[in-house]
């Protein structure tokens, strides 16, 4: 054991040295090899050429079925004992890696998430009165999900992407632009903001085109825009965390539930590919057997 760990030292002194890398990350490789090593000594391995690829395959699987660690947390301690292998056959202290062919467990498909039409409602509402900051809130709260923009993408939002009072002009990932209709209920609070509320905000900045405003009259930060949502959110007592995205996966997954082609919804959340956006049509599914079985004549028994 002592020899190992004079080993992994060296290990840790290279990534420490040579990669840079921060106190917090070289304390989490410690932890990680440290596991490691305990592993290889309940083995009896006593030498690092005694290490086998099947050995290194034992090892993950307890992280899984002993360990009880997450997908995500198994393939960051098994990348420290790859980087670890690989170090000692650049260093000609091995003849072979037998941690380079095992691979860390898929972790699951997270699905997005999206909130019913009726919380929507109760988060659009909760934003109200006559206040004029009050009406620049609700107008991002009716943009966001009329729209599935990102966060990023409204704040950015300058009065010129205005084409029309039914469409938008979005710049998204990649510098890619895309063209987005906005439904009437979004037209309406945004016309309101535009003419009761931008102009008393404009006053107290330098002449920005931007479309939102803070009070100082300069573009409104993606951080203060979510905590508009993150406050409505809080007043409408939705249950669980509601942040930006919770309106992008909604919009998706009301179009998808609506009977949208999931190729039109690709193009207004201005995915590169559609099987991004058919991620949805997972968290619609429970709707497709709905439909189903009510409609497929032999559906029932």
């Amino acid at each position: 054991m002592a020899g190992f760990e004079t080993l992994v030292d060296a290990y840790i002194r290279h990534l420490t040295i040579e990669r840079g890398m921060s106190k917090n990350t070289i304390a989490a490789y410690r932890r990680d090899l440290r596991r490691y090593l305990e592993f290889l000594d309940t083995r009896g391995i006593e030498t690092i050429s005694d290490i086998t690829e099947l050995a290194v395959q034992d090892f993950a699987a307890g992280l899984v079925s002993v360990a009880g660690l997450s997908a995500t947390s198994v393939a960051r301690v098994l990348a420290g004992v790859r980087g670890l292998h690989k170090y000692w056959l650049l260093e000609n202290l091995t003849k072979a890696d037998p941690a380079a062919s095992v691979k860390p467990p898929k972790a699951p498909r997270r699905l997005p998430k999206a909130i019913t039409v009726a919380q929507v409602e109760d988060l659009l509402n909760a934003v109200g009165g006559d206040d004029p900051i009050a009406v620049r809130d609700r107008a991002i709260l009716e943009l966001l999900y009329a729209t599935g923009a990102r966060i990023t993408e409204i704040v950015s939002l300058d009065l010129d992407d205005l084409i029309d009072p039914t469409l938008l002009r979005v710049l998204g990932k990649g510098s890619k632009e895309r063209i987005v209709p906005v439904g009437r209920y979004a037209q309406i609070a945004l016309e309101s903001y535009l003419v009761r509320t931008r102009p008393l905000l404009a006053v107290n900045g330098k002449g920005t085109p931007a479309l939102f405003l803070n009070q100082r009259g300069g573009r409104l930060s993606r951080q203060s825009a979510w905590q508009i949502i993150h406050d409505a959110a809080k007043a409408a007592k939705l249950p669980g965390e509601i942040s930006p995205h919770t309106l992008r996966h909604s919009f998706a997954t009301h179009l998808l539930e609506g009977g949208a082609d999931v190729r039109v919804v690709q193009e207004l959340l201005g995915h590169s590919s559609v099987a991004t956006t058919q991620i949805y049509t997972l968290v619609t599914v429970d709707a497709l057997r709905e439909v189903y079985a009510t409609s497929h004549p032999r559906a029932r028994r």
